[in-house]
């Protein structure tokens, strides 16, 4: 039997000079693949091992956070820009404009609180013909990967809200059980299968409380609903709080107590909770939401044990004012490891 190459591989094979035929064996391509997925957790396994040993010689860390890459773009709706935001985020938290302490004064520069493995090759992994189903397996693989180093925790930078749903079940099963998700974004996502892609960034939430890697699950600054999110939500027993009704909200959301009788506490935030007068850089620009000092807030004021958060849709292709949309993705990489590290 035989299968067709990927596009990719076909526009290189139909270049090369020594290259006359478009067709390899199944066998080749699976063993190509795994070849490829080896490699790419091997890479995270390694640069875990490596930060986790630093963190544990130093000492004094019960939980330290560390960076994960995940640059998928292609399970967007709309555009596929934020593939392209892991490098940019990090580029801003390290950016000479401002110093390296968090608000509340953690040194980011102490391994303890920040260390870095790098990016999951996703375009590597897809280029080769690896489909979602799998492509999800190593996402939520290398998330434990990490998590294997104590007291390592993971910090995902998406990448489209896709990336969410193995990024939670590997948290949660890594820990043995459900945790409370706080989701901070303008939609819900949690359409049944937006698209036909069950994997569609619209849809993670519902994979995710599918799987029952969620106990409780809020979802704030929400302000783009419709009949099957407010009805999804409902059959999940989400707690959803729309913006349309913040002001009465805020004393409950700044006084949040999450965790107790579960693994943890998982944040998730989505770059558009925030009104795009703060962060124009997102794919799906939905006026009316939360201010940065909303979302401060509410992070701040959090009671529970954060075992792992992501930063997620922002999109460096709409970020057109000087860069500032990254500069709020990394403010919040940075108040979210201060919250996770300690």
């Amino acid at each position: 039997m035989f299968l067709k190459i990927g596009q990719r591989g076909i526009r290189h094979l139909q270049r090369s000079s020594t290259a006359s035929f478009t067709t390899v064996s199944a066998s080749s391509i699976e063993k190509g693949q795994n070849r490829v997925v080896d490699a790419s957790l091997t890479l995270i396994r390694e640069r875990a091992k490596l930060k986790g040993e630093l963190v544990r010689l130093l000492g004094g860390a019960k939980a330290s956070t560390s960076l994960l890459g995940v640059p998928l773009g292609h399970n967007s709706s709309f555009l596929q820009g934020p593939a392209f935001a892991p490098p940019r985020i990090r580029e801003a938290i390290w950016c000479g404009s401002t110093n390296s302490s968090t608000e509340e004064g953690k040194e980011l520069k102490d391994p303890r609180v920040l260390t870095d493995v790098g990016d999951v090759p996703v375009q590597e992994i897809r280029d080769c013909g690896v489909d979602d189903d799998r492509l999800m397996n190593v996402i939520s693989e290398s998330v434990k990967l990490v998590m294997e180093e104590e007291p390592l925790r993971p910090l995902v930078l998406g990448g489209d809200h896709s990336i969410s749903y193995p990024v939670i079940r590997a948290v949660s099963e890594k820990l043995g059980g459900p945790v409370d998700v706080l989701h901070l974004d303008a939609h819900p996502d949690i359409y049944d299968c937006f698209e036909g892609n069950k994997y569609s960034h619209a849809s993670s939430f519902a994979r995710i409380m599918e799987g029952g890697y969620a106990r409780r699950l809020l979802q704030v600054g929400i302000r783009s609903i419709n009949k099957e999110g407010r009805e999804q939500g409902k059959r999940f027993g989400v707690e959803q709080y729309e913006m349309r009704t913040f002001s009465r909200d805020r004393e409950v959301l700044e006084n949040l107590k999450l965790g107790e009788g579960v693994k943890g506490v998982y944040i998730s935030i989505d770059v558009d909770c925030l009104d795009p007068a703060f962060a124009p850089g997102v794919s799906h620009i939905e006026p009316g939401g939360l201010s940065f000092r909303d979302v401060l807030n509410i992070l701040h004021s959090l009671q529970g044990d954060v075992v792992g958060a992501d930063v997620v849709e922002f999109n460096p292709q709409r970020d057109t004012v000087d860069g500032m949309t990254a500069m709020v993705a990394a403010k919040l990489v940075r108040e979210l490891a201060a919250k996770i590290s300690k």
